[in-house]
Order: C-alpha cells, then structure tokens, then sequence
C-alpha cells in the first residue's frame, strides 16, 4: 500500500517529485519508492527534511515513526555528562572508558598527542590487544590540507603536522600487535571522538580554540537513542576512506 499522506502532502504543496528530491539531494526515483514501497522508508535524516519541506509531523507522514518529542527525550537520556572543556574532563574516565571495551576500542582524532603520554592508555591498548579486542587509531594525514588547515586554525600552523608524527612514533610499539590498525585520514573533522562500545567521548572543534578547551560531550547509547550513533556512525565513514598504515614512519609518505 503506498503511503497517500506523503504522496498527498507534496501535491498540496505544489511539488512535483523531481522538485522534492532536487531539495533533499536524492533521485528522483529514490522519492517515488517512499511513496509507492511502505518499506523503502527515508533515513531519519530525510525524514526530517523531508517533514520540514511539506510542514508537517514526521509521525504524520510515517505514522509508526515516533514524535520529535519522544527523539528528543531519548537523546537527553544518552548525555551522561558534559564538559565545558577537554582539560575539566576528569584524567581517570580515559582509561576507565577503555577498560570496558570488548568489541569496539576506537580512537578518531587529528592528533590526540596526549592520549600517547598516558602510560595507563597504552598499556590498555595492550591488553585489549591480547583480549582480542580490535583497537582502531585514526590520525590525521600530516601531509593533508585538512590537517595543514586545523593547524592554522588553532594558530599552530605546522606544528599540528608535527604533533601528528611525534604521536605516531609515541605508539610505534603497538604496530604490529594483534587486531591493533592505525589509518590516516583526510576529513575536515568536526570533533575528536573516543569510543568504547556503547559509551564514547566527543570533543568537539572549535574555530580558533585547541581542542583541549572545546567541549566535551560523554554520551552512552540507550534505547530509541539517535545522538550516540550519529557519532558511531561519523566514525566508521572515516575509517572506511582512511589509509591503512604499518609503521609511524609510512605518515612521511606524500599522496596525491
């Protein structure tokens, strides 16, 4: 059965299908299949955007979804605890996040050149190593604009690139262990995020300001949540188009 609310709404609005997926960035035949496949729903996100371009609920236009409201109710549940500040962050919720993991140890960052003169950190690495947890790093590419431009956006300049290799060679003894893999990757990244699981840390970037002083979100996934993953999510789109490498010393290659 299609749906004849979303297929009304559109025609009250005057909307042909090739204007409504124009808006959304989609194709058109990606729209006729909301429409005529009650099981071909958009992803949330269109969801939304979607509601927004006809003005109406998204619990009316897809009845089963839930309210914005109820979304909303289920994300404050997923904020554990927000810092004002990575620096507020108390030292030991690094390496009791870690401790927990079991099947997800990621690190997303540009540098995280701190994270490599925690002594407690590296040696959890070592143990979920040998847990066979798999544990994935993910730095900045040092030779990226991406990288060039958050260094002069922090007012560093080169020395983010720098910051990148000394944190790299600060883990060459984890090269080579067990279900250990380090990537490098060139996206304007938005936040520096720490996952372990179903819990993970998000230190956002901010223009002008080290991460050190930009806010921190602690956030854990609970039913009918969707913050936890947007950030899950984020990581795993960055790990998918970064570049494996196999010693510290593989950065100091130049790519095109």
């Amino acid at each position: 059965m299609a749906n004849e609310r979303l297929r009304g709404a559109i025609v009250e609005r005057g909307l042909t299908i090739e204007e409504v997926a124009e808006q959304l960035g989609v194709a058109g035949k990606t729209v006729e299949r909301w429409i005529n496949n009650p099981d071909r729903k958009p992803y949330r996100r269109f969801q939304y955007a979607l509601a927004s371009l006809l003005r109406y609920e998204v619990s009316y236009l897809w009845p089963d979804e839930r309210t914005m409201a109820e979304v909303a109710t289920a994300g404050n549940a997923e904020l554990v605890k927000l810092y004002p500040h990575r620096s507020a962050v108390p030292q030991r919720l690094w390496p009791q996040l870690y401790s927990s993991a079991r099947t997800h140890f990621d690190v997303l960052v540009y540098s995280g050149f701190w994270l490599t003169e925690d002594s407690e950190f590296l040696r959890l690495v070592k143990e979920k190593s040998a847990a066979g947890v798999p544990v994935r790093f993910m730095l900045g590419d040092p030779a990226s604009t991406e990288v060039a431009t958050r260094g002069a956006d922090e007012g560093i300049g080169d020395a983010m690139a720098s910051k990148i290799r000394n944190a790299l060679m600060n883990y060459r003894r984890l090269f080579g262990l067990p279900g250990v893999e380090f990537r490098l990757h060139r996206t304007t990244l938005y936040n520096s995020i720490y996952r372990a699981d179903n819990e993970l840390l998000a230190n956002g970037h901010v223009y002008g300001v080290g991460a050190y002083l930009a806010p921190v979100l602690h956030l854990q996934r609970v039913p009918g949540g969707e913050l936890f993953d947007t950030y899950a999510e984020s990581v795993e789109r960055v790990w998918e188009t970064a570049r494996p490498i196999s010693s510290p010393t593989d950065c100091m290659e130049v790519h095109a």
